[in-house]
């Protein structure tokens, strides 16, 4: 879209590859943007060579690599143009790029990544001095963010090259799979006698930037690994060994960090939960002990409160007690629950093995004070507020026409969003009724009507003034949106801490994370069903063999007994709808299972795949389960 807007003036060949995807992008850009030429590939050639391939046929005296996650401003093609003209000495060229919340993306400018280079970013000392020529030299902090400079290495992100120069240095090394090939072509420029230049006049956003993915381990692997590949090309042979040194350094260190950090964070709370209760157990069991006298067996008192808390704490994982973010009434029910499962388990026991009902009646409120007190202290310590407020939903500011505006709104309210407030702002000074004021005005209307989330029309306000309006707005917690005209999606960045940087909004239900727990549930309690049930369901499925493996198979969690439509072919609101779907695991049966043979058109699968994912509820998978009951063993 943003592409579109800035060729529009100019005598330019857009390409797109593809690598083999199957989120229906092909056909949906060649149905919908014509007049861009589409690489199909049957398979995931890598960056490098995906990219060659259109340089090797595209026409002109400048090539741009350009990501497909980035927005470029209307006159950005323009600029870098003009200024390569005037500097025939420029081989290669990046321009500034801001994050999905107009935050700086330091990787726009870069150093040549030496041994030196390395040990001061893989160690740290590059945060430390930040503005150092000699230790922050990855990032070049000594180099304003605002100034033209010349540079050792562009991004991939955006990098325009001058044809010559690449016909003296050649294309992409397709030696690097991903990662590492900017690093490699701008070095080669520079070796070729041409300069790079960071060019911070015009800017992009580019969503899914370095800081974006760094926290993903397959990237340190992947990135680092491209790095040793550059090394090993371009050092000498000892310094090649010392730079493979302390990257292998850096892997396994920050893979170990990444393990130890994830663990903890996942059992801190039920470790807390755990201990607490416990505690509280053994300590309500003396005073009562004492109170009545008595004197209870300590092996089936450790046995038995082990077991409450087990029962307590799952129930509780189940519910969701320890889903971010963090709410105290969520423990309420699952503890219930869960002492109500534990009174009938007792007295279904005999007499030997019960020593008293009161103490699990002493312990339900145990574990509802400590675990709703944790909870409270939890959030004040990590979010200054108890988690106990009742939340109103998000606040929204929607920029654009009265029009897009609706159109938008349309698209919320049908989100799993807790959508609780809307202001309407004017893209232009001319305010209409219904605006609480224009965009220049933006900043001070976040501020006061406490607005989080802000979404920007696409069609209304041009790229520019998104990137301007973003990058000037104060406030750094809000979470900027953009709604494209005339599309069933609103893409923004989620968090420079994740990956789901680009989405679609009203399909985001099985990718819940209570709905992907349910499911996973389903999906077992379902093949332990089957399995012992196998000498009757033989007789009713199509294929006996293939239900035992599929038990297997779900069981594992290799399948899913229900997942989406494997076909993909439909209209073309409908194909956008499904490109962004929430991956799942693939199914034995499907929402198509309850539907007759003549109901299997294109439109109905991909019709159901978007109802599916946006409406999931275990209930769903049951029915689906037992329509199709005879296709188990497909």
């Amino acid at each position: 879209m943003s592409v579109e807007k800035a060729v529009r003036h100019l005598d330019a060949e857009v390409f797109v590859v593809d690598n083999n995807s199957v989120d229906g992008s092909v056909e949906m850009v060649s149905t919908r943007f014509t007049w861009v030429k589409v690489i199909a590939n049957k398979e995931n050639t890598g960056f490098s060579k995906a990219n060659n391939q259109a340089m090797h046929v595209a026409n002109g005296e400048y090539f741009l690599l350009l990501n497909p996650d980035t927005l470029v401003e209307e006159d950005t093609f323009q600029k870098v143009i003009q200024f390569m003209d005037e500097h025939p000495d420029a081989g290669g060229l990046g321009v500034k790029m801001v994050d999905g919340k107009g935050n700086f993306l330091p990787e726009s400018k870069r150093g040549l990544t030496t041994p030196e280079v390395a040990f001061y970013k893989i160690f740290g000392i590059s945060k430390l001095f930040p503005r150092s020529a000699r230790f922050n030299k990855y990032y070049l902090g000594n180099l304003s963010n605002d100034e033209v400079n010349e540079v050792d290495i562009l991004s991939g992100a955006f990098m325009l090259m001058r044809k010559k120069a690449l016909d003296k240095v050649g294309l992409l090394d397709e030696a690097f799979f991903m990662y590492g090939e900017d690093i490699d072509l701008s070095w080669r420029i520079i070796q070729g006698g041409w300069k790079n230049y960071y060019f911070p006049l015009t800017r992009i956003i580019h969503y899914k930037g370095e800081s974006t993915k760094k926290g993903s381990l397959n990237y340190v692997f992947v990135f680092y690994n491209a790095m040793v590949i550059f090394a090993k090309k371009h050092f000498s042979e000892k310094n090649a060994r010392l730079f493979s040194f302390f990257i292998n350094m850096a892997i396994w260190l920050r893979a170990a960090v990444a393990i130890v950090s994830r663990f903890f964070k996942t059992i801190f709370l039920p470790l807390l939960d755990v201990t607490t209760i416990l505690a509280g157990l053994f300590l309500v069991k003396n005073q009562y002990a004492i109170y009545q006298n008595k004197i209870y067996d300590d092996q089936l008192v450790t046995y038995a409160f082990g077991s409450y808390v087990l029962i307590w704490c799952v129930n509780t994982w189940f519910a969701g007690g320890y889903d971010k973010p963090i709410k105290p009434l969520k423990i309420i029910r699952p503890v219930v629950i869960g002492s109500a499962f534990i009174l009938i388990a007792y007295s279904l026991l005999p007499e030997s093995m019960r020593f008293s009902r009161a103490m699990i009646l002493f312990g339900n409120g145990v574990a509802l004070v400590s675990m709703f007190l944790i909870r409270v202290a939890y959030n004040i310590i990590a979010n200054g507020r108890s988690g106990l407020e009742k939340t109103s939903g998000r606040r929204f500011a929607l920029v654009g026409s009265n029009e897009e505006i609706n159109r938008v709104k349309t698209i919320l309210v049908q989100t799993n969003y807790e959508v609780g407030f809307m202001v309407q702002v004017s893209p232009s000074l001319t305010i209409n009724p219904g605006d609480v004021g224009h965009m220049h005005q933006l900043d001070e209307i976040v501020r006061v009507h406490n607005i989080d989330q802000v979404v920007f029309c696409a069609r209304d306000v041009s790229s520019s003034d998104i990137i301007s309006t973003m990058s000037a707005i104060e406030e750094k917690n809000v979470e900027f949106k953009i709604a494209p005209p005339e599309s069933l999606y609103i893409i923004g960045s989620n968090s420079i801490e994740t990956t789901g940087d680009v989405f679609m909004l009203d399909v985001n239900s099985v990718s819940l994370t209570r709905n992907k727990r349910a499911k996973r549930l389903f999906d077992v309690a379902m093949s332990l069903l089957f399995l012992p049930l196998l000498p009757v369901l033989i007789f009713l499925v199509k294929k006996p063999a293939g239900l035992f493996a599929n038990i297997f198979s779900v069981f594992t969690g290799k399948k899913s007994w229900v997942g989406y439509c494997a076909e993909v072919h439909s209209s073309q609101e409908i194909k956008l709808a499904s490109a962004k779907l929430p991956k799942l695991k693939s199914g034995v049966l499907n929402p198509l299972s309850v539907y007759p043979a003549s109901a299997r058109t294109a439109e109905n699968i991909q019709k159901l795949n978007v109802v599916y994912a946006k409406d999931y509820r275990f209930s769903n998978d049951l029915s689906i389960v037992w329509n199709g009951r005879k296709d188990l063993g497909n």
